[in-house]
């Protein structure tokens, strides 16, 4: 017979089945949990798990260097050069239309039988136009892509250009003025957007350069074109750069960014290769647009109201007040009134120091494109800044002089006082080209991220518009009250500018266009 159970072997017994037992229940826990449907805390679990896969996303792209790579040195940016060439075309026909009322004034009022008054509203609508353009800019460049905002643009333009060659009467001749206003105001926004986006980085900013470039040279060639064409000759003359832009748009590649916010996959590459050039290897560049797009899908679609999200606060004060720096320091009321500044200063001949001004700003900005992406954008503005500030208060000066001394001076001081007058006038559009002229376009097309840019830049150009128009329509009056103070008020705002311009605003030389968007998250 079998001994019965002891009291020791009972409990080994039941420590054996209970050792089974653990890893029996485990396996069944595993499975309930396998075929269980997900329970509210993993809802928070999601959000945490795409906020951890964007943010180490965003860090590896604000991290990479911003030295130029063995990769980009084998960049062949023809098609860059070429589609730039081809969009500036459009912003110097913006020039000229700024520039035109300058030569053909009495001959306008002359033949249409106009009063000062009607001819300084004819004046008057092209920056009422670009306020409305600039406002739709956005929209427009966001639906129909950078390429299809620069066609919308050359219409109205050239539209308008006919009507004011063929005008007979003062309707037509305000609204061929009006209308290429409106394609200016659309061009300010889409061009320097469109530049920024197919240039590589260490090309951006001298090739942002190159709208401001092309508005001067717009205007000199309006001043020139008034020495040899009578103004209805001249005005049909402003379709040529619309209709060199039309042809060039027909050619160039559309943005690769925003095709790579579309999802246009094979577009965007072909546009890449094409800007790019065979040596080049474009696959980490389009991994670049690509993870940014991915992670701009992880936030809502953007509205007006997310300009005033604290995240947007500071490209948004960068871009909209450089566009205030640059209208308040008083440059488009010295272009337009600059013969009856010189006039007042005393200066014989004043149409030929204006256009020494015209021809001077266009040297100029084209030596700040050579340093634009060597010595930064920050240091141009202050540099530029301080010296328009300085420029200002001798200009301010030497009508203080003459005020106060009257006719009790000597013909020395009386040349000294014009000397003084016409080299500070100098000094400020050279220091105006340097930086506040072309960097605050290069900016806004910089800082604004993907989602909001459309919205944001529109804001900012709307801004620059409705500033230059203020400027212009108060400048003559702050003149005749006080033409000393009226230069004091420039000096004032470009010497804070220079405060701004250290406190608020970013480094972007160097830098992608990824790069920048995500060191504002």
């Amino acid at each position: 017979m079998m001994a019965p159970p002891t009291q020791a072997s009972q409990s080994g017994t039941a420590e054996r089945q209970k050792s089974l037992k653990i890893p029996l229940l485990n396996k069944q826990k595993a499975e309930i949990s396998v075929m269980a449907p997900p329970t509210r805390p993993s809802q928070p679990r999601t959000a945490e798990r795409q906020k951890s896969v964007k943010k180490p996303l965003l860090n590896k792209i604000r991290d990479r260097s911003r030295h130029i790579t063995r990769e980009e040195g084998r960049i062949q940016a023809t098609w860059v050069y070429i589609s730039t060439c081809t969009a500036v075309m459009g912003t110097t026909s913006l020039g000229f239309w700024m520039g035109y009322t300058s030569p053909v004034q009495q001959a306008i009022i002359e033949s249409l039988n106009l009063t000062v008054s009607e001819f300084s509203l004819f004046g008057s609508l092209v920056t009422v136009g670009a306020m409305l353009g600039s406002a739709i800019s956005g929209k427009i460049g966001d639906w129909l892509g950078r390429k299809g905002a620069m066609v919308a643009a050359c219409l109205p333009m050239i539209v308008g250009s006919a009507l004011i060659a063929f005008a007979e009467s003062r309707v037509p001749l305000y609204i061929g003025r009006f209308l290429t206003g409106t394609g200016g105001g659309i061009v300010s926004f889409a061009v320097p957007v469109y530049i920024a986006e197919i240039a590589p980085r260490h090309l951006r900013g001298t090739l942002g350069s190159m709208q401001q470039f092309a508005t001067t040279v717009g205007i000199v060639l309006a001043y020139l074109g008034g020495l040899f064409f009578n103004w209805r000759y001249l005005a049909a003359s402003g379709m040529i750069p619309c209709f060199l832009c039309f042809l060039g748009l027909t050619m160039i590649p559309e943005s690769p960014r925003w095709l790579a916010s579309k999802e246009k996959d094979e577009e965007l590459e072909a546009a890449l290769k094409k800007l790019r050039g065979s040596a080049y290897d474009v696959s980490h560049e389009i991994r670049e647009m690509q993870q940014m797009v991915e992670a701009a899908k992880l936030e809502p679609n953007a509205k007006f109201t997310d300009l005033f999200n604290k995240r947007l606060a500071r490209p948004l004060l960068a871009g909209v007040g450089l566009q205030l720096l640059q209208q308040f320091s008083g440059i488009n009321g010295v272009m337009l009134y600059s013969s009856a500044i010189f006039s007042s200063a005393g200066i014989s001949n004043a149409n030929a120091a204006s256009l020494a001004l015209g021809a001077l700003q266009v040297v100029m900005t084209l030596a700040a494109a050579g340093l634009m992406d060597k010595a930064g954008r920050r240091l141009l503005l202050m540099v530029s800044a301080s010296g328009m500030a300085l420029s200002c208060f001798l200009v301010g000066f030497s009508f203080y002089l003459r005020t106060v001394l009257s006719q009790n001076y000597s013909s020395g001081m009386d040349i000294f006082i014009d000397i003084l007058a016409l080299a500070s006038l100098l000094v400020y559009i050279a220091s105006f080209s340097l930086g506040v002229g072309p960097v605050p376009w290069i900016v806004l097309a910089e800082v604004f991220p993907a989602k909001v840019k459309g919205v944001a830049g529109s804001v900012a150009t709307l801004t620059n518009w409705s500033s230059a128009w203020l400027v212009t329509l108060t400048f003559n009056i702050i003149f005749q009250w006080s033409s000393a103070g009226s230069f004091w008020i420039f000096a004032l705002v470009c010497a804070l500018g220079v405060i701004f311009v250290a406190l608020f605003v970013p480094e972007t030389k160097g830098r992608t266009l990824e790069q920048i968007e995500a060191s504002f998250r």
